[in-house]
């Protein structure tokens, strides 16, 4: 049976400190993002702290600044799609930066939205339709589980 990430409840981590990167390029989807995360950490008893950058693009660059400060990460964003190439560069060079901090032991939660328009992103980013601030949060958190998890030496 399936189960979508947004129904499972967020994992309680009390004390885990989390760091939100956000471009806050579209101010709206962002916001939306961050209240969705936001509502998540509350859940999970977690620290939430919150820096931004100019855009999708800087977001791994920050996270890698920041990451002995961090039990996790949640990269919030937007791109979307325009008339030129830039969307194609802007939006495949963040995933690759995030997924290489990722596959180096960094606990980090996807929320880029990458649409082809604001009323896409809109509806994505709300909390009461797709929460998709809400689920970046929510899988950083199931990483940092797994982090503490496999960091416990066996008995």
């Amino acid at each position: 049976m399936k189960q979508d990430i947004e129904k499972l409840p967020a994992p309680k981590l009390p004390g885990a400190r989390v760091l939100l990167v956000v471009s806050p390029y579209y101010r709206d989807v962002a916001d939306m993002m961050q209240r969705g995360a936001e509502a998540v950490a509350a859940e999970a008893e977690i620290t939430l702290d919150r820096v931004f950058v100019p855009g999708a693009f800087e977001i791994p660059g920050a996270i890698k600044l920041a990451r002995k400060h961090y039990d996790g990460f949640v990269a919030l964003g937007c791109v979307v799609r325009g008339e030129t190439s830039h969307y194609d560069y802007v939006c495949g060079e963040s995933a690759r930066g995030l997924m290489q901090l990722s596959l180096k032991g960094m606990a980090i939660g996807y929320g880029i939205l990458t649409v082809e328009n604001i009323e896409q992103a809109e509806v994505r980013a709300d909390p009461a339709r797709g929460d998709k601030g809400g689920e970046a949060l929510k899988a950083a958190l199931s990483m940092i589980a797994l982090q503490r998890r496999f960091a416990e030496k066996p008995q």
